[in-house]
Formats: C-alpha cells, structure tokens, sequence
C-alpha cells in the first residue's frame, strides 16, 4: 500500500524500523535524493575525495515557519550546510541529512520539504550521499527538525580562518542585510507589507569559487546567519585579536527591510541572513574582489562596509549617518528565535 501523499500523516511506525519505514525512506527520501552513493542502501557513505586538506561541518535546523517566501527548512538545511563548507574555503562535496518528524506530522508537508531540499541539493550540485530518519511522540517536537553534515576540499593555496584578520584589512559583504529575519517575522507575526520581503537563502559555494580565484589572499569568510553582521563581526574581532570599524553609510539594506526594521524596533545589523557572506581581504585585493564579485549573480550588490583596525579592546563601531559613532556590541539575548 502506497503512502497517502494527500491526507496522511507520519505515524510512530514510520520510524520503528518496520515495513512502514522502508516505505517511507524508499517512497521519499530514496526517490528524492537519488544517486548512486545513496542507492546503495548502505547506512554510510564510501566514497574516494581529492587529495588536500578537508572541510567538514555539522548543523541543525529548527526554523519556525517551516515554510518562508523565498525557501523553507528544507532548502534551508541544503543552502545552510553547504554555506558553511564554503566559508572554509572549500567546494563542497558531499552532505548527510537527519529528519526528526513528530507523529501527526501531514505527508504533504513531508514531501513537499524533501522536494524542495532535493532540488536545491540538484541546483547547488552537491548530492546528499546518507541520511537517518526518526519519529518523536506527538507534542515532542514541533512537526520536522533536520540535521546535517557537509564535507568538501579546501580549494589549493587558499588558507582563510576567524584569526586571520590583520589592521588595515577591508571587510566585504557580498549583499544587501537582514532580508531572511525580516520575511521570517513577517510570516511568523502575519505581518504585511507594500512589497514582499523574501529570504535570500542560496547556496553561496560558487561565488566563493570565483572570489578565491581573483584573491586567493582572502583572510576571513564568514556567513552572518543568527545575530547577523554585527554579531558575527565581533566574533572575528575577538578571534583576530582586532577592532572592526564600520561605515552607515554604506551598509547594503533593501528600502523595505530598512522601513520594517524601523516599524519593528530591529536593527538590521543584528538580523540574519541566508545568502550573504562576509569576507575580509588585504586592501590591495579590495577593489579587483568586489568587482568580480558584483560581476557574479549572487554578489551584484557587494559593498565595502569598513575596515579592520588595531584595538586592543576589540571593539566593533560605526560612523554613522548623523556624523556620529557608536559600538556595535554583541547582541543582547536573541532579536528572532528559531531564524534557521
């Protein structure tokens, strides 16, 4: 008996280890994911890598909605993982995926997740090669939480790490800021506005191929996912032993992300993104970098936000409009709970 796509809902045997979870893995999970490595049924992967030095991260993904304009945990999950690969300097190979479904959970919803992570697993050309899927009670989760890994190989002659920021460094962004917290609230607060505001969430791993290929001197790349720039910024400045100073001024924000930040009480520096990386380079890399990546699709509207200094204090700050400066300090509890 095949599974009801339209009507059912996961059920405790789905994750027993029975005949109704074979059904489930072959009917969805095998069909979506398919390749060679994951057809072979095995409860790993086997598979022979480049020669040089590997990348590997984990992550978790607990975003609430499931489902966002412009993505949904799925997608997410995918971008989010293969992102993290990419921030190491690295193309990425391979990813795993965990699913844990709460019983009650609508198929429906089960697919329509597990094809949207199928297709940008297929667009981002890196296959998910292993995968695990359990059942939780009902009331124990809160519908499908995914967890990942990601592996990939560090592209030759490239070397960039959180410590490796030096004085006089100029700090990229390759977009505009605060777009996926802004239409994750939007939805979770049924919140409307003049213009939809969408996710950025991308896999970003092929600019990051383009950037190493004119600045192979890259120092630091990072996503800003949860606490955004500013969080993510003072990081660097503690793991490199600097400051960081900032220009308002040029700081890439979308009118209606800026005017719901305003309406909402929300600084944009401190809300996440998807599908934006920060990169810190050597000044004279600085300008042939941000042309290639305004030359690249994903990074058309890269800026240069400021420039790391020498403080002992380690300290973040901004110039701002008014003339004016102000510490951006690490964020204070947590603006959007449950953003990825």
């Amino acid at each position: 008996m095949k599974l009801d796509w339209v009507s059912g809902r996961v059920e405790l045997t789905h994750g027993g280890g029975g005949r109704a979870m074979a059904r489930l893995v072959d009917e969805l999970f095998k069909s979506a994911f398919s390749n060679p490595l994951l057809d072979a049924g095995n409860d790993q992967a086997t598979f022979t890598v480049p020669a040089g030095r590997m990348v590997m991260t984990t992550d978790g993904y607990v975003i609430h909605p499931l489902f966002f304009p412009g993505g949904d945990i799925g997608s997410l999950a995918v971008h989010g993982t293969v992102n993290d690969v990419a921030m190491g300097g690295a193309r990425p190979l391979y990813l795993s995926a965990g699913f844990i479904l709460e019983e009650g959970f609508p198929l429906a919803d089960l697919k329509r997740i597990v094809t949207s992570m199928a297709a940008a697993s297929a667009e981002a050309g890196v296959p998910i090669v292993t995968g695990d899927t359990k059942v939780v009670e009902r009331g124990k989760a809160d519908g499908v939480f995914i967890t990942t890994a990601g592996v990939g190989v560090v592209y030759d002659g490239v070397e960039v790490s959180s410590d490796r920021a030096r004085p006089g460094d100029v700090i990229i962004v390759s977009g505009t800021i605060g777009d996926h917290g802004v239409a994750i609230l939007s939805v979770r607060e049924g919140l409307e506005f003049d213009s939809e505001i969408r996710s950025d969430s991308m896999a970003l791993h092929r600019l990051v191929e383009t950037m190493v290929q004119v600045a192979p001197g890259l120092r630091v790349l990072r996503d800003p996912t949860r606490g955004g720039v500013a969080a993510t910024l003072n990081e660097l400045a503690q793991a490199s032993a600097v400051g960081m100073e900032l220009d308002e001024a040029a700081l890439p924000i979308r009118p209606q992300v800026r005017g719901a930040c305003e309406l909402l009480g929300l600084d944009p520096l401190y809300v996440a993104n998807e599908g934006k990386l920060l990169c810190i380079c050597p000044p004279e890399d600085a300008d042939r970098l941000l042309a290639a990546m305004r030359a690249h699709p994903q990074g058309q509207d890269a800026a240069i936000i400021g420039q790391v200094v020498a403080d002992d204090h380690r300290f973040v700050t901004m110039a701002t409009s008014f003339g004016g400066r102000r510490v951006v300090d690490w964020l204070a509890g947590e603006q959007l709970p449950r953003i990825c």
